[in-house]
Formats: C-alpha cells, sequence, structure tokens
C-alpha cells in the first residue's frame, strides 16, 4: 500500500490486512481495543475473527471509498499491534 500503511492491502471494497495473534484471548483482546479507537474516531471497520486471527476492512461508506479517515483508523491499529 502507501508508506503510511505499508502492510494493508488496497482492494475494490477499501483498506484489508489480517492480524495473527497467538490465540483467541490475544486477539479478542485486540479487537476490544481497535473499537475503543473506532468509537473515539466515531469509525467503524468491518471486520471477522477466526480464532488467532482478525480481518480488518477499512473503507468510508459515506464517501464511497477511501478517505484521510481510513488511513487514520489504520494507522492507529498499526500502532497498536505494534505495541
Amino acid at each position: 500500500m502507501s508508506g503510511r500503511i505499508p502492510k494493508w492491502e488496497a482492494t475494490q471494497d477499501g483498506l484489508k490486512k489480517t492480524f495473527e495473534f497467538v490465540n483467541f484471548e490475544e486477539a479478542f483482546n485486540f479487537m476490544t481495543k481497535v473499537a475503543a479507537i473506532a468509537e473515539e474516531l466515531d469509525h467503524h471497520p468491518d471486520w471477522s475473527n477466526s480464532w488467532n486471527k482478525v480481518d480488518i476492512a477499512v473503507v468510508n461508506h459515506q464517501a464511497g471509498g477511501v478517505t484521510e479517515i481510513d488511513f487514520v483508523l489504520c494507522e492507529k491499529i498499526d500502532e497498536l499491534f505494534g505495541a
């Protein structure tokens, strides 16, 4: 993707990335923290969880595509994952 969010994939549906964890508990804890960030930004991802993996898709549905807020959310998610 871009230098801002290098490991995110740009697709027709927005920006996507899979995060992998040691177990379900770590994945769920990550999702809880991402939910708090999404609430703070009032911008919510589409996502799914299967055991130790969290798939996240980010797009601005109101704007009909990717906008600055999507990049901000992706950056914050990456910061959280790296912490």
